[in-house]
């Protein structure tokens, strides 16, 4: 059984807050069950957008959430136009910004 999504949210925002980066929940989802979507914005203009990987990559064996690129160290611009189709998909996601120079995600990537 999966982890609510509020709740493995928070626990995201605790790992990369401890870390020294700056995290913050931009869009509140469904508790329960909304996706999760995460941009990691380096702060020179440039920033990665990681949304739930498909499920032929999710382990049926394991409840961890995967993830992938959908948008890799681009203009910050293209991760917010693509945020915005997701929003427009399906409103109710998460969606997560990470600020953190060195570009960590804090995910386990599928």
């Amino acid at each position: 059984m999966r982890l609510k999504s509020a709740i493995w949210v928070s626990a995201l925002l605790r790992r990369a807050n401890g870390a020294g980066a700056f995290a913050a929940v931009r869009r509140r989802g469904a508790e329960e069950a909304g996706a999760v979507f995460v941009k990691v914005a380096t702060l020179d203009g440039k920033a990665s957008l990681y949304g739930p990987a498909p499920p032929s990559f999710d382990d049926e064996a394991s409840p961890e959430r995967r993830f992938t690129p959908l948008v890799a160290d681009r203009p910050e611009a293209e991760a917010e136009e693509r945020m915005g189709k997701e929003i427009r998909f399906d409103p109710d996601l998460w969606f997560v910004e990470i600020e953190d120079r060195a570009g960590r995600s804090f995910l386990d990537l599928a």
